[in-house]
C-alpha cells in the first residue's frame, strides 16, 4: 500500500518518514500555530475561512511562513489531490496545518532562529466513531477544575498548537466521568469553550453560544449560527454561566470533526429532559443539507452494522 504524502517545508515526503528537528520551536517552545479543516465528499468545507485565520495567528505570532495565502492553498489541495487516491469512496479527509516559527538558537533569545518556519500539512482519514453515539443519546459534558487561559495572557482567537492545559483539564474531567466532554470556564467564572469546540445552549427556543471574548471563534460556530438564521431560529452571542447550562433546554458543542455534539447531562444533572432535543435535530439536518451528506450517518456506519 502507497503511503499518505506530508507536506514538510517545502517537500513531500511519506508520512512514515516526517521528522523534524528537536530544535524546532514547535518541540522546544510548543510555538505553533494550527488550522484543522475538513472534507465532505472529497472536498474541502470553508478552507478559505480556515486559512484566512490561520494567516491571522501567524502574523501575530510574528511568523513568516515564506508563501502567500494563495501559494499556501494551492500547496494544500495539491497534497490533498496526491492523498485523496487512498481516500474510500464513504471517508473523508482531515486537513491539518501546523506551522512553527523554525529552529531555533539555543541561549538567552528565544527568538533567534537558525531557520525559517517549519510547515506541516498532513491529510488522514476521519475517525468518527469516538462521537458516532453522542448523536442519539448526547453525552456528559463537565466543569474541570483549571480555568481557561485569560485573554490577557493569551488570546483565545490565536488558533495555537499547545495543549498542556487543556489536557491538564482533560484529565480532571475524566476524573468525574472517564467518558465526559469538558466545559471551561474562564477565570471569572463565565462558559469558554472545550478542548476543541464551542459551546451552545437552547432557551426558550433561543440559541445562545458565549462571545469570542474568551473562546476561539470557531467556524463550526459560525457556519451553526447562519444555519439557525436560514431556518429562522432566533441566536443570541452572549456571556454564558454554569447556571444558564444547567437550566437550559438543549446543549451541544461545535467542533470541525463532527458539527455539532449533543449533550443530554451537565455535572450529572439532565439537560432538559435528558433527551437530544429538537432543536438540536434540526440543526443537524441542517448541516447535513448544508454539506450534501448525512453527517450523522457518516459516524455512525463507521461503528458497524449494530451500531455499537
Amino acid at each position: 500500500m502507497t503511503d499518505r504524502l506530508v507536506y514538510l517545508s517545502g517537500e513531500w515526503v511519506p508520512e512514515p518518514e516526517a521528522r523534524i528537528s528537536i530544535f524546532d520551536t514547535a518541540v522546544s517552545l510548543g510555538y505553533t500555530v494550527t488550522e484543522s479543516t475538513r472534507t465532505f465528499a472529497h472536498q474541502p468545507f470553508k478552507l478559505q475561512c480556515h486559512l484566512d485565520r490561520l494567516f491571522k495567528s501567524l502574523k501575530v505570532a510574528r511568523i513568516d511562513i515564506g508563501m502567500s495565502l494563495e501559494e499556501l492553498a494551492d500547496v494544500t489541495m495539491d497534497l490533498l489531490g496526491r492523498n485523496q487516491q487512498l481516500c474510500q469512496p464513504d471517508e473523508d479527509y482531515w486537513i491539518v496545518h501546523n506551522i512553527s516559527s523554525g529552529i531555533h538558537k539555543i541561549g538567552p533569545d528565544p527568538t533567534l532562529k537558525n531557520s525559517g518556519a517549519t510547515v506541516m500539512i498532513f491529510n488522514a482519514p476521519m475517525d468518527l466513531t469516538g462521537w458516532a453515539r453522542y448523536y442519539s443519546e448526547g453525552c456528559h459534558a463537565v466543569t474541570p477544575m483549571s480555568r481557561q487561559i485569560p485573554s490577557q495572557s493569551m488570546d483565545a482567537r490565536i488558533k495555537n498548537r499547545s495543549r498542556f492545559f487543556s489536557m491538564l483539564m482533560e484529565h480532571e474531567v475524566k476524573l468525574v466521568d472517564a467518558d465526559a466532554q469538558s466545559v471551561w470556564l474562564d477565570t471569572d467564572g463565565y462558559v469558554s469553550e472545550n478542548k476543541g469546540g464551542n459551546i451552545f445552549i437552547v432557551d426558550d427556543g433561543i440559541l445562545k453560544t458565549p462571545t469570542n471574548e474568551n473562546c476561539l471563534a470557531g467556524i463550526t460556530r459560525e457556519t451553526t449560527l447562519e444555519i439557525a438564521e436560514s431556518l429562522g431560529i432566533p441566536s443570541q452571542e452572549v456571556r454564558l454561566q454554569p447556571y444558564d447550562l444547567y437550566t437550559a433546554d438543549e446543549l451541544f458543542f461545535t467542533s470541525t470533526p463532527y458539527c455539532i455534539m449533543p449533550a443530554t447531562r451537565f455535572n450529572d444533572l439532565p439537560v432538559g429532559d435528558g433527551q437530544v432535543g429538537p432543536l438540536t435535530r434540526q440543526l443537524l439536518s441542517g448541516w447535513s443539507e448544508l454539506v450534501g451528506i448525512d453527517v450523522v450517518k457518516q459516524a455512525t456506519d463507521q461503528l458497524g452494522g449494530d451500531g455499537k
